[in-house]
């Protein structure tokens, strides 16, 4: 597995700014941003919409997802240790106890 990355990505750097509504909106002008192995631990980033993106490996550790709706994106290998997930809404395919594990051990989600 590798190591979290720091993208250079503007729409990433936005979010490392606590930027998430400039991020949301330019989410909707049509811009799009690879999240794909970022790091966004202990990022607020209430409020955000990732409609259908892919998350794949990214690493939450710490950061604030209350409410933040995850169905329809892909979290294959997403750590969520330590994250604050209350309100959120998960993919229907991940387990109550597999998100619990990984809030509490660290464990990566397995997600198709």
């Amino acid at each position: 597995m590798a190591t979290p990355g720091i993208s250079q990505d503007p729409l990433y750097q936005m979010l490392r700014h606590d930027d998430v509504t400039g991020f949301n909106q330019a989410i909707a002008d049509g811009a799009s941003c690879d999240l794909r192995g970022t790091d966004l631990r202990g990022l607020d980033l209430r409020g955000i919409h990732f409609q259908g993106m892919d998350l794949t490996n990214a690493y939450f550790r710490g950061a604030d997802l209350r409410g933040i709706d995850f169905r329809g994106c892909r979290l294959d290998g997403v750590s969520l240790a330590n994250a604050r997930v209350s309100g959120c809404y998960f993919p229907t395919e991940i387990s109550a106890d597999e998100l619990r594990m990984s809030v509490e051990l660290g464990t990566r989600l397995r997600h198709p």
